[in-house]
């Protein structure tokens, strides 16, 4: 198992062998699918909320006397029924949409989903990214993905905190950065090709050296 390894001017420097603790997975659609929702609904913040009776401001007498004006008693301004009073089984903020799996089902999920990009041909390979000047610049960056044979969109990993490829790289829309210990299965998916710095490769085979291939 090879990965296609290019050079930062865009020429080819040839081929790496491809873990295949980490690329040799056979396909589980519907565990990457169970996967991808879950950390969807994980991600999920909940904004609206709304006041119960208890919250609501005024309501300290009761809005009319008991007897004798030919209304519905009423105790308070801030029950439900009543104009500007609270809201009953409202949606609350307080709400968690948290939602937990196994260890070894997500990390599965997550190898299953890089196996079906390397059949697919969508991975890989730059050997370093430097910048030529002084301080990171997007133009540089874009310059190299036109040489590059990447179309579309392109997720770069990188195996420690790589603050000069991040910089150039920020601005573009159709480019994201992330190190290989924040590789998930929604970037995996979401991006058609997905290209890991050399040391980046390493990394992710020391990560799942456990791993056996089912």
């Amino acid at each position: 198992m090879k990965i296609p390894l290019y050079k930062q001017d865009g020429s080819k420097a040839g081929e790496i062998d491809a873990p295949e603790n980490v690329f040799g997975h056979k396909p589980n659609t519907n565990l990457v699918h169970k996967m991808l929702i879950l950390q969807q609904t994980n991600r999920r913040q909940p904004i609206a909320h709304t006041k119960e009776k208890g919250e609501v401001r005024g309501g300290g007498r009761k809005p009319f006397r008991q007897k004798g004006t030919g209304n519905a008693r009423q105790g308070s301004r801030r029950n439900p029924h009543m104009r500007g009073g609270g809201v009953a089984f409202g949606p609350r903020n307080s709400r968690t949409f948290l939602v937990r799996a196994p260890k070894k089902e997500r990390q599965k999920a997550l190898l299953c989903a890089l196996s079906g990009k390397f059949a697919g041909g969508s991975i890989a390979a730059l050997e370093s990214y430097a910048v030529s000047g002084e301080r990171p610049k997007t133009k540089d960056f874009a310059a190299m993905l036109n040489k590059l044979p990447f179309e579309r969109t392109v997720l770069f990993v990188s195996a420690e905190a790589n603050q000069e490829l991040a910089t150039s790289s920020r601005n573009i829309p159709r480019v994201k950065h992330i190190t290989v210990q924040y590789l998930n299965i929604d970037d995996i998916l979401k991006y058609q090709q997905v290209v890991f710095l050399k040391d980046a490769v390493e990394k992710l085979k020391e990560r799942f050296s456990d791993v056996k291939v089912k």
